[in-house]
């Protein structure tokens, strides 16, 4: 089974997440196949990012926190990253067409492309702080621009998910409709974009990255944290206690005696 699934569709590439057993979580392979599909799609008129199964996309995936292997981890976080920035550096614009959960670095997902439509049964939401990480490549920093800074944070600290008609009344995502219809008003938005000057169209999209580009030394000095973190008691514990579904038991501040 292919993990990344790339159907054309006339000028429009569908790019399916096929990883639907875990969610549609990745790990550093898998980003550099996401990242083949984007750049191969180059040649289209859009570029259409959604899920196979239930979910959109939950992210890195956790299995490798609660065994670390060092190396592998900071591929898969620097992938991450690549992958976020061959979304916002293709020519073409990128729709997020969410069937499911986007969580963690799947929501990450969402924030970096051009725009999102969703499914009624679509949630959004971060993990990371509650797993033993951070979502430092979108979600504690570039969500802000869409939904601003405080709600950022609420999303950031607090874990919670907000179902899909919450993020749209936010400005975190562009439509939301049901479930069956989901494919067809994603076709609707394409034939639409289809139908503008693709040379202008990539002039107005590279040209609205000047916020997505002012964060990237934020980015990068987050990714650099997120390694040396690699191995924290705070993450074995946090990936952990989310495979084996329980409340993760984290050592937090030193208590005071009395």
């Amino acid at each position: 089974m292919a993990d990344v699934v790339v159907e054309r569709r006339g000028e429009v590439s569908w790019i399916r997440l096929n990883r639907p057993e875990r969610m549609n979580s990745y790990d550093a392979s898998m980003a550099k196949e996401l990242i083949a599909a984007i750049e191969g799609s180059v040649d289209a008129g859009v570029i259409v990012i959604t899920g196979t199964g239930k979910a959109f996309c939950a992210g890195g995936y956790l299995a490798n926190l609660s065994n670390p292997d060092a190396e592998a981890l900071r591929s898969m976080f620097y992938g991450s990253l690549h992958l976020y920035e061959a979304i916002r550096m293709s020519p073409r614009p990128v729709i997020a067409a969410v069937n499911g959960a986007a969580a963690g670095g799947g929501n990450e997902l969402v924030i970096a492309c051009d725009m999102a439509i969703a499914a009624e049964n679509a949630t959004f939401g971060q993990t990371g702080v509650r797993i033993g990480s951070a979502p430092v490549l979108g979600g504690t920093n570039f969500l802000s621009m869409s939904i601003g800074e405080k709600r950022a944070k609420e999303v950031a600290f607090m874990c919670r998910r907000y179902p899909a008609k919450e993020a749209l009344e936010m400005g975190w995502i562009n439509r939301v409709v049901p479930a069956d219809q989901l494919e067809a008003e994603v076709t609707k938005w394409a034939d639409e974009l289809l139908g503008m000057s693709p040379r202008y169209l990539e002039i107005a999209k590279i040209s609205s990255n000047v916020w997505w580009n002012q964060a990237r030394d934020s980015y990068q000095s987050g990714l650099a944290m997120l390694v040396q973190a690699i191995g924290s008691k705070d993450m074995i514990e946090g990936a952990t206690a989310f495979m084996e579904k329980r409340k993760a038991q984290f050592e937090g501040r030193k208590k005071k005696t009395p």
